[in-house]
């Protein structure tokens, strides 16, 4: 179990009543932020503490693993500067403490007890703006926890040893809703000739044109060695609705893959080194895996990419793979 730390002023109470907390990916430069690549390490029973006008506002409890999910509805225009792609999501059960403590009233217990790097607080105990979820230490929650009173303490003692069920990691539906709406705008784009629309709207599918491109690649399922066309489809490795539309016909950014390695593949429980060095997520349940016929032995290989194949892995590896660290 790990404790951290989330900044809410902006979207309590959109994550507070909808049950989870959600980020971008990326800044919206496109650079990797390290208060967003914290939310591929939570992991269910995980300790949450929610901070919003400089007070905690609500205890949380994950109950599932980070998942692709595109900005909620509900944040209308809120983060309109946040980088375009999906984002981040993980399920929470909140509850509000009786006891809202200030840390910056406490800051000289709690001060030498913040994260040298990566702190969600100043020294003076006001929150960092740009700060979105930060780890902290158990020693740190534990003094916390005694200042907020008896309910947080029972709580972080008792999910510490308590047993986590295993959670449903999907966010299909929600995903499939917002490549829909993609689909609609380019459905609906003048500049765009209705073959190129036609190829890109099967594009989505892995059929037609794109797959046709993958296939001057690709001979057959990397993973199943399956070798019938008919059977196979064409898969982006740099997702669809991530894509642009020359990238979403480059047959270097796609895997001729059967449909349960597909969606493996597409939700991140695996990815590939650029070597062809087979990587599982720990999310990944290794049991149903090998259903699939995936071997999850730390030795498996299924053979060197193209150079523009290995870029666009870079981007499933960064933005798409689930790396939630190991319990």
């Amino acid at each position: 179990m790990r404790f951290w730390w989330v900044n809410q002023n902006q979207t309590f109470d959109q994550e507070f009543r909808g049950g989870y907390l959600w980020s971008p990916k990326r800044n919206q430069n496109g650079a990797r932020n390290q208060f967003y690549e914290n939310m591929r390490e939570v992991a269910p029973g995980d300790v949450i503490f929610s901070f919003r006008d400089q007070a905690i506002a609500a205890l949380g409890i994950a109950q599932s693993y980070c998942y692709e999910c595109p900005k909620p509805d509900e944040f209308g225009s809120i983060g309109p500067n946040w980088h375009p792609s999906a984002g981040w999501r993980v399920d929470v059960t909140y509850r509000v403490p009786y006891n809202r403590v200030r840390p910056r009233d406490h800051i000289g217990v709690l001060g030498p007890l913040l994260p040298q790097k990566y702190s969600p607080l100043r020294s003076t105990g006001v929150g960092l703006q740009g700060v979105y979820l930060a780890e902290v230490s158990r020693v740190f929650s534990e003094v916390l926890a005694g200042l907020i009173g008896v309910e947080a303490q029972e709580l972080v003692s008792s999910v510490a040893s308590a047993s986590v069920p295993s959670p449903a990691v999907t966010g299909t539906p929600r995903i499939e809703e917002w490549e829909d709406n993609l689909q609609k705008l380019l459905a609906q784009n003048p500049a765009i000739i209705e073959t190129e629309k036609l190829a890109l709207i099967r594009a989505r599918r892995g059929q037609g044109l794109f797959k046709e491109n993958v296939m001057r690649m690709e001979r057959a399922c990397r993973i199943t060695k399956v070798d019938n066309p008919s059977h196979l489809i064409g898969s982006h490795i740099k997702p669809w609705r991530d894509s642009n539309n020359e990238q979403r016909l480059d047959g270097e950014n796609g895997l001729l893959l059967t449909p349960s390695i597909d969606h493996l593949f597409d939700r991140g429980f695996i990815s590939f080194e650029g070597d062809g060095r087979l990587l599982v997520s720990p999310v990944a349940d290794t049991l149903s895996l090998r259903r699939m016929g995936v071997a999850t032995g730390d030795r498996v290989n299924v053979g060197d990419f193209s150079s523009g194949q290995r870029r666009y892995l870079e981007f499933h590896r960064e933005a798409v793979f689930l790396q939630a660290a190991a319990r």
